[in-house]
């Protein structure tokens, strides 16, 4: 599919009312915001560029639970960047409001990249398939035919998400290590109470939307996604020393940024 579909799912979902109806799900330990702090806050957003906020053009709802625990499920709102026609990545909130708090990061691939990965790696993403055609994924304020767009865009995609901020168990800040998640992949996994508070909250009926979608068609899973249906949860544990992403000797000196740019 060529990136015709982004002018106009970019331009209807910045125009789109979606949101500011979910703030934050704890109260963080801390002063409150002093006068010097909201007046270099001020300064900042006024006189400093933020190219990679503003580059955020998608804004999606939808629920993730973590892998290896069915019960642990919450309401993630991602705020999406299109980075080509192949891959996605989004920062995720436990609200839409100003205060919401930042919980986690997600990177969204096509399914062509999707098949090119190893299979040890494959087991660390799960596929969007059923979120889309179930009508639990939306895209808040976009009118119907960019949400078709944009919907046909992701059915057939694959997500790789960790949370950061547990903030689902009460956790007022980011403590322990981060947590792989997982999304919903058929009928009777997502508590019900949290998708009826969702819609509610949006003025939204997920049973309509799923309905709208029906149309849309979504591929097999690829082999190797959704590993906790198979029984293989993956988790990460505290280890010593520098775990898989240590590369040869740890000690400081020559960067392997600095080596690669010399190259």
């Amino acid at each position: 599919m060529k990136t015709a579909w982004l002018p106009l799912v970019t331009a209807l979902t910045l125009a789109g009312c979606g949101g500011n109806n979910t703030p934050a799900q704890v109260q963080t330990p801390g002063a409150p915001t002093s006068t010097k702090m909201k007046l270099l806050d001020s300064g900042a957003a006024a006189m400093q560029s933020r190219p990679p906020i503003d580059a955020i053009n998608a804004y999606l709802d939808g629920f993730h639970f973590y892998s290896g625990d069915k019960n642990g499920q919450m309401e993630a709102h991602h705020y999406v960047t299109v980075l080509n026609d192949d891959v996605m990545q989004a920062v995720i909130y436990d609200g839409n409001t100003r205060n919401a708090r930042l919980m986690g990061v997600e990177y969204i691939i096509s399914e062509r990249l999707y098949k090119t990965l190893p299979p040890e790696e494959k087991k660390l993403w799960h596929s969007h398939s059923y979120e889309v055609k179930s009508g639990t994924l939306v895209a808040p304020g976009l009118p119907d035919a960019a949400d078709k767009a944009l919907m046909t865009k992701l059915v057939n995609t694959y997500g790789k998400t960790w949370h950061t901020w547990h903030t689902d168990r009460d956790q007022s800040l980011p403590l322990g290590i981060p947590t792989l998640m997982m999304g919903f992949t058929a009928d009777g996994q997502l508590d019900r109470r949290l998708l009826q508070d969702r819609d509610k909250r949006f003025a939204i009926d997920s049973g309509k939307i799923r309905q709208q979608r029906a149309d849309i068609i979504a591929n097999p899973v690829v082999k190797g996604a959704n590993a906790w249906q198979d029984g293989d949860v993956i988790q990460l544990q505290r280890v010593e020393g520098g775990g898989e992403h240590a590369h040869g000797n740890t000690q400081s000196g020559v960067s392997e940024q600095t080596k690669r740019q010399r190259h």
